[in-house]
């Protein structure tokens, strides 16, 4: 009796662990304590009810965890921000990745700014907004052909 209560407070922890985190984490252990509860229902050999939780823990992990990684996929959060990709702005200051400087004017807005492909773009240059990395544009100059 007194092993089949520890298994239901080491479910309920594993439990609580799962509650607590983002992703599925310890549900796996949920299962395998439960089923070494059941286990010390009929016996009470600690060594197999230990193997009965490592068994059917690493059984459900194998059978469940790839269909978990299908359906649990990292979103991308979009923002306001993500509006100025593909969007032509001006060079306010000239982009130097070397130096470090640039800003740029995109949709009303100033930006930090560096060139996609590492070259300068002068001051009042047109440009086009490739992506966002953090707070900064990565832009290339602007031709009517973009």
């Amino acid at each position: 009796m007194y092993l089949l209560i520890v298994w239901i407070i080491v479910a309920v922890v594993f439990a609580v662990i799962e509650g607590a985190t983002e992703g599925l984490v310890a549900i796996w252990f949920v299962a395998g304590s439960v089923a070494a509860a059941l286990t010390a229902v009929f016996t009470s050999n600690v060594l197999t009810q230990i193997l009965v939780f490592i068994f059917v823990s690493v059984v459900a992990l194998l059978c469940t965890r790839p269909l978990v990684k299908k359906v649990e996929t990292k979103k991308h959060v979009h923002t306001n921000a993500d509006m100025a990709v593909g969007k032509v702005g001006v060079v306010l200051e000239t982009i130097d990745n070397l130096k470090g400087t640039g800003r740029v004017s995109v949709l009303g807005l100033d930006w930090a700014a560096v060139s996609q492909n590492g070259e300068e773009i002068p001051q009042g240059m047109e440009i086009l907004v490739d992506r966002i990395e953090g707070v900064k544009l990565i832009v290339s100059p602007y031709t009517k052909t973009n």
